[in-house]
């Protein structure tokens, strides 16, 4: 029988859900509205469209964390369905998302910097700077000390929703209809421009592992994981679509397309250029925040890796505050190759690439998902059954993770699927050595 002790520190439902909520809110909602301008109002349906996405791809894995609950989310899910070689594709993709986010995530604060440095949004070289050098200063104190990184966290995470909220309300009081016409501004039909609309706002989703949290540490798992994922996704998806409508209402479409700040020009709009700074200022908070965040995994996952025997054995190794910095810093080296490859592209163009890139290699574990839990409906394992329901749900998940693959484009999947292959000699190295 639990204690009380034991009992009080289980996470309720909606600790649970603010999990939820957290892992998806950070620095893409600041961003993703300049990806979407190109193609006007019918980018709230492909924000429709990835929330419903979502939360098929979250119903499969709040599920399979009730029979798989201890290790790992997806790269567990498809170890158990299909051995060693797939986890390994799943784990190594993801991790290329974790470099692809945190490039995003980087080029997020230096577009909201700008608005106290304008130089930023001008010379390119200047702006790379900047984003190297908060790269690698986060990377520092990462590499440093879990528990300072912590800290930071708190408090950029309690920050981060105000200037959403605040635009979200104010925009509606200064609504301009007009702004949505036509509905569908690309030269695209609107099936491609609601498909590739849909790609871009499911980055903003990305963070469904969350509720893929050890059952253990939650009270009532089986009831608990997926109403949180449901309620966590309904709540995020409410805030995204609202400040969306809200934001294109504030801007006309040719300024938000070219704006590498959106919401803080939304607050000039509204009251002026000294509002700016402040919006400008929680939006650095808060993609400062969710870098420090993502650095802080970048070191986690090949930890893990590197302790099933998936990745050389330095990257399984602490420094003497107990933190993984091989994997920390090897991660951020890769991340300023990334960016530095693709640095021609501008701000704008060069978010919009590392968005898609993200979305195809977390694709790639959450498509594995999909099909791990068809696996073991089919088979009749861990409890699963071939039921009318398990399949539609499995067919539905896995059909949209492809349709989203498609979505993303050429150059995105080359640059994601070409980086898992990079990985597969490490594999076979790393399996000669065990055999």
């Amino acid at each position: 029988m639990s204690s009380k002790s034991e009992k009080s520190k289980q996470l309720g439902l909606w600790t649970v859900t603010s999990l939820v909520v957290g892992g998806m809110i950070g620095s893409g909602i600041f961003s993703i509205p300049t990806a979407l301008a190109p193609y006007g109002g019918i980018s709230l349906i492909g924000w429709a469209v990835a929330a419903a996405g979502a939360l098929f791809m979250a119903k499969v894995l709040s599920l399979l964390s009730k029979v798989i609950p201890a290790s790992g989310g997806p790269y567990a899910y498809s170890r158990e369905a299909f051995g060693e070689f797939t986890a390994f594709i799943v784990a190594w993709g993801y991790w290329i998302s974790i470099w692809a986010t945190n490039a995003a995530i980087t080029i997020t604060f230096v577009s909201y910097l700008s608005v106290f440095i304008p130089a930023l949004a001008e010379n390119t070289v200047l702006a790379a700077l900047a984003g190297f050098l908060t790269l690698w200063l986060l990377t520092a104190l990462n590499s440093h000390s879990i528990k300072s990184a912590g800290k930071l966290q708190l408090v950029s995470t309690i920050l981060k929703i105000i200037p959403i909220i605040t635009i979200t309300i104010a925009g509606f009081f200064f609504f301009q209809a007009d702004h949505f016409t036509p509905f569908n501004l690309s030269e695209s039909s609107s099936l491609k421009a609601i498909t590739i609309t849909t790609a871009f706002c499911l980055f903003a989703f990305m963070g469904l592992e969350a509720a893929t949290i050890p059952a253990g540490n939650i009270k009532n798992p089986k009831k608990t994981i997926p109403r949180a994922t449901i309620l966590g996704t309904a709540i995020v998806t409410i805030i995204y679509i609202l400040s969306s409508i809200s934001l294109f209402g504030i801007l006309p479409p040719d300024q938000l397309s070219t704006s590498v700040a959106p919401y803080g020009d939304a607050a000039a709009n509204l009251w002026g250029e000294n509002a700016r700074y402040l919006i400008a200022g929680g939006a650095c908070i808060s993609a400062f925040g969710a870098l420090n965040g993502w650095i802080l995994i970048q070191g986690q996952l090949p930890l893990a890796m590197a302790g099933d025997g998936l990745l050389p054995k330095a990257f399984g190794k602490k420094n003497r505050n107990d933190t993984p910095s091989f994997g920390i810093i090897i991660s951020s080296v890769i991340i300023t190759l990334l960016l530095l490859a693709n640095q021609s592209k501008g701000l704008n163009s060069l978010y919009a690439f590392v968005l898609l890139l993200t979305t195809v290699t977390v694709l790639i574990s959450y498509a594995t998902s999909a099909l791990a839990f068809l696996h073991f409906s089919l088979k009749n394992k861990l409890g699963f059954t071939s039921s009318y329901r398990n399949l539609a749900l499995g067919i539905v998940a896995t059909s949209f993770s492809i349709w989203m693959f498609i979505g993303s484009g050429l150059e995105a999947n080359l640059w994601g699927f070409g980086g898992v292959a990079l990985g597969l000699p490490i594999y076979f190295w790393n399996k000669r050595k065990r055999t």
